[in-house]
């Protein structure tokens, strides 16, 4: 029987890091640690490690990362590292931030941590007295001091940040924040008083029913690590570790979790091995992303840094729609692909629609559209030969629409996979895609080593990935030039 390592202290380096250069003439990150030890706030080594990160310079004094970002399981002292970081650009450098959270209670947490540093003139006059004000009304905490910083508390939503210019903008429990709450906060530092703005995320990996698409975005730069502008740490397994080797997991546990043996004692990290699931243990304690956990075929951060804004799609060329039945029958997808004259094949879903709603608003659909497509391709033995005839009766040409066969699947899947790993592909960020795109698999297609995608959890869907697959495949090799650009015509398919 397998027992627990005798001693396991955390892991004080992240297995993914990406640093900004900085110039060695500016201290700004021992400062803070400094400045922070002095009022009972000691970095561990790893903390330390990030702040100086954050807080380095280039050589013209401005900060070397415009954006930073950090994923480690909870407790371990991410807030403390905001702490120092915040009390520091207050105090010393007199920067405005707004430091945001998903809840109320937890921005509320890092107020009154925050403000127990000015509060007390006894203990520590010289922070009290740069006191100017300190808000406490709930939903409006802030404080302001007298050298012009100031730390403002505010729970993320469509209209939390209105009012605010800041030169920082933290984003907590960033695993929660989607695109609607970053459009709205990110103007926040686009005139920052400094002329020199930070964005900040912190957070875990963001679970299955969580949005979390810009910290993905942002995980996948730095997993990348081609962006000059962007700190990123990250500490994760960089292997799965069997489910039932005990003491494989809780060895993950040390070097994922840099508390280990400090503030998080090793019994609490069994006790947590004993209640939750294989995945839930690897996500929530080890800080692995849900594509490492699923062991999925495509590599999510590189598909995630594959998505460009709607604003950015190209807007003219070869036109595909596809549309895949689940083998199973109980759903239906939709996509378009489109190849420009010059870059990648882009590609978008429109949706999945369980097949008991019906599919009648997709001929029509298809219908007021396929002159604009080289082609419409269907699949799936559910009902891609009745919208065949469907799609003929309702005056789409013979030459427009055909089905998919089994050669052109597995050429269309191992085409989709190999655009991928080379970036010849583009994408919207669209959250249900994403999540297919993470739980993606292989099944067995013919005799010849041919496969199609599988989802690897019991539960999983491909059917919209397997959609945008055959529409990439059909931009890519199709001859035939569309009739039209295809400006207008996308959109919903589905009610």
């Amino acid at each position: 029987m397998s027992s627990t390592p005798a001693v396991l202290l955390g892991n004080q380096e992240p297995r993914v890091k990406l640093e900004p250069r900085r110039s060695p003439k500016f201290d700004d990150g021992d400062d803070a640690c400094f400045l922070a030890s002095r009022y009972g706030l000691t970095p561990d080594p790893w903390q330390a490690l990030i702040i100086a990160s954050w807080l380095g310079r280039r050589p013209d004094g401005r900060l070397a990362a415009g954006r930073c970002g950090l994923s480690v399981a909870r407790q371990n002292g991410k807030n403390g590292i905001l702490e120092i970081v915040e009390l520091f650009k207050v105090v010393v450098l007199g920067r405005k931030i707004l430091h945001t959270a998903h809840e109320v209670k937890t921005a509320r947490k890092a107020f009154l941590r925050l403000k127990s540093f000015f509060e007390n003139p006894r203990v520590w006059p010289e922070l009290a007295a740069l006191v100017a004000e300190i808000r406490q009304t709930n939903g409006q905490e802030a404080i302001v001091l007298t050298n012009g910083g100031s730390v403002e508390f505010v729970a993320r939503s469509r209209g939390s940040a209105r009012g605010f210019t800041v030169d920082d903008l933290v984003l907590d429990e960033a695993q929660e924040l989607n695109e609607e709450q970053l459009e709205a906060l990110r103007p926040t530092i686009s005139s920052a008083p400094s002329g020199d703005s930070q964005v900040i995320m912190t957070g875990t990996p963001p679970p299955p029913n969580a949005d979390g698409a810009p910290f993905k975005r942002m995980r996948a730069a730095g997993v990348k690590g081609q962006d000059g502008r962007l700190s990123w740490h990250e500490w994760s397994p960089g292997t799965m570790p069997d489910p039932e080797d005990r003491v494989a997991l809780l060895e993950m546990a040390a070097q994922t979790n840099p508390a280990l043996g400090y503030r998080l004692q090793m019994s609490v990290v069994e006790d947590e091995l004993g209640d939750m699931s294989f995945a839930g243990f690897m996500r929530e304690r080890c800080g692995a992303w849900d594509s490492q956990v699923m062991g999925g075929l495509v590599d999510v951060p590189t598909w995630l840094g594959l998505s460009v804004p709607a604003a950015d799609a190209p807007t003219d060329g070869v036109q595909v729609f596809a549309v895949k039945f689940s083998p199973d029958g109980e759903r239906v997808s939709a996509a378009v692909a489109l190849r420009p004259d010059e870059g990648p094949v882009h590609v978008e879903s429109f949706g999945v629609q369980t097949l008991a709603d019906g599919v009648a608003q997709l001929v029509p659909w298809l219908a007021e559209r396929w002159r604009q497509s080289a082609v419409i391709l269907l699949d799936g033995k559910a009902g891609a030969g009745d919208m065949l005839g469907e799609l003929r009766a309702a005056g789409v040409s013979a030459r427009r629409v055909r089905l998919v066969t089994t050669d052109e699947a597995i050429t269309a899947h191992a085409g989709m996979l190999r655009a991928i790993n080379e970036g010849e592909l583009t994408h919207l960020a669209q959250p249900g895609l994403d999540a297919q795109v993470q739980i993606a698999g292989k099944r067995k297609i013919g005799q010849a080593g041919g496969w199609g995608w599988q989802p690897v959890t019991p539960d999983g869907d491909v059917t919209a990935l397997d959609a945008v697959t055959l529409a990439r495949h059909g931009a890519a090799t199709s001859k035939r030039k569309s009739a039209a650009t295809a400006t207008g015509s996308r959109g919903a398919v589905f009610a």
